[in-house]
């Protein structure tokens, strides 16, 4: 059964709905708490076949999702939402450090992740982090070329040789990180930063799955290379690694 918050039902939340799936209403309760504090609506559901019916109705403007749920677990919901062509920023949970990339793989295209225990000021600061990276960048201005992979800013869509690859908000302003300032060697907690928002203490594996994302979707017109032993850099050399 699921539980909802009444107070997610007010109108007009000031910085929209979140869903939050999890099982631990202990845990539920926490996250729930602070992102109403943070002036977020929020539902809570406690398994993932709810989750996905309460996703799918009510738009959410972002997804927190445990791995763990019963039933349906948090890798099926995302797969399933992003099978549907939803991109829905979602932030994962997961108890266990060893599935971060499984979270993150290509088949999911989910934006980030947070592992048991974690503090619950920083689900919000990712949550604002995810949501940031979802909007479009007016200063960023305009289209951005380098090779064959084509950027477009405003609208936040990605070509490579002519056809639209579909980019998660994250993989959209890694590579358009890289992209605006070509052959710039970028060490990954310089990516962290400028891209996640938060230092390199929440560990590199993140860039890295991410880059490995991109390399799988845009194959050999890929425009990032890696710089042995300092980080990532974009140019029109391609895909070295």
């Amino acid at each position: 059964m699921s539980r909802h918050d009444p107070r997610a039902d007010r109108a007009a939340p000031g910085k929209g709905l979140v869903v939050v799936a999890e099982d631990d209403p202990a845990v539920a309760s926490l996250v729930r708490l602070y992102l109403d504090r943070d002036g977020f609506g929020v539902e809570t559901y406690g398994n993932g076949a709810t989750a996905l019916q309460a996703i799918r109705s009510h738009r959410p403007v972002a997804v927190v999702l445990d791995i763990g749920l019963p039933g349906m677990d948090g890798i099926e919901v995302c797969r399933r939402l992003r099978a549907d062509g939803d991109r829905t920023p979602v932030l994962f949970v997961t108890a266990r450090d060893d599935e971060v990339d499984r979270v993150l793989g290509l088949e999911l295209g989910a934006d980030d992740y947070v592992t048991k225990p974690f503090s619950p000021r920083e689900l919000v600061a990712r949550v604002h982090a995810v949501l940031r990276r979802s909007q479009p960048d007016d200063a960023a201005g305009g289209r951005h070329t380098l090779g064959p992979v084509v950027l477009d800013a405003a609208q936040r869509r990605a070509w490579n040789e002519g056809a639209e690859v579909a980019l998660t908000a994250t993989e959209f302003d890694l590579l358009a990180h890289l992209v605006r300032q070509p052959g710039r060697v970028w060490q990954r907690d310089e990516l962290l930063g400028a891209v996640w928002g938060y230092s390199a203490a929440a560990g590199s594996r993140t860039v890295d799955v991410h880059i490995s994302q991109l390399r799988t979707k845009f194959g050999a017109g890929c425009p990032i290379r890696t710089v042995r032993g300092v980080g990532y850099a974009a140019d029109e050399r391609g895909d070295v690694r």
